[in-house]
């Protein structure tokens, strides 16, 4: 079974995409920027934006009946990689102890140019958890 939950974005519709998507234990969440609201939270601040991002996407998790604990990838997408110590510390502040697997990657930018990050998380929730 297939599950499509939206966030409420304007992208969502623009695009055709959801938030997240529940397919069997698999929890995918689309990549999250530190947009809140039509607006783009921490200009300036990759920290900032990076978890804000990550909240958004665990927010996503939380909806479908996940937690952080059913983390087991992340990938952040810097268009600067000096900002890889800040979104870093973002993700081990969150995941520290969870460990998912994760990637860094550097993009040469966002649809946005005072986006500096974007975040896609997978979590597997197994059946009766």
């Amino acid at each position: 079974m297939i599950s499509r939950i939206g966030s409420g974005g304007p992208w969502e519709d623009v695009v055709g995409y959801s938030r997240a998507v529940v397919a069997g234990p698999w929890i995918l969440v689309s990549g999250c920027t530190a947009v809140v609201d039509g607006e783009l939270r921490h200009v300036d601040d990759a920290y900032g934006q990076a978890r804000t991002a990550f909240e958004i996407a665990l927010k996503a998790i939380a909806k479908a009946g996940g937690s952080p604990p059913h983390v087991v990838r992340t990938r952040m997408y810097l268009r600067n990689l000096a900002d890889a110590e800040a979104v870093g510390r973002a993700h081990a502040e969150l995941f520290l102890d969870v460990r998912p697997a994760a990637s860094m990657i550097g993009v040469a930018g966002f649809i946005d140019p005072r986006m500096l990050v974007e975040i896609e998380v997978e979590a597997y929730r197994p059946e009766g958890s």
